[in-house]
């Protein structure tokens, strides 16, 4: 069910905001109505971390020196390239 609210908004936002629903054919009520269902019902948005740790596990030997496997990597890539 809706329902008839009444805004007190400057005249020169208030043109704008119709010229801008008009653009995006929809109505003014409509946007009021997104922005604040919006405001009510925030997505809940994911970080960084929750990202990373949804992220499949690599299979990586422990023992293994990371950084000299990198250079020597790179080396033999450098050697190549020559």
């Amino acid at each position: 069910m809706k329902t008839h609210v009444n805004l007190s908004i400057e005249k020169d936002l208030v043109k704008q905001i119709k010229a801008y629903a008009k653009k995006r054919q929809t109505s003014v009520s409509a946007l009021v109505e997104e922005y604040f269902n919006k405001l009510v019902r925030p997505v809940k948005k994911s970080n960084i971390i929750d990202l990373v740790e949804s992220l499949e596990k690599p299979n990586i030997d422990e023992n293994i020196d990371l950084k000299k496997a990198f250079y020597d990597q790179q080396s033999v890539r450098i050697r190549t390239a020559d």
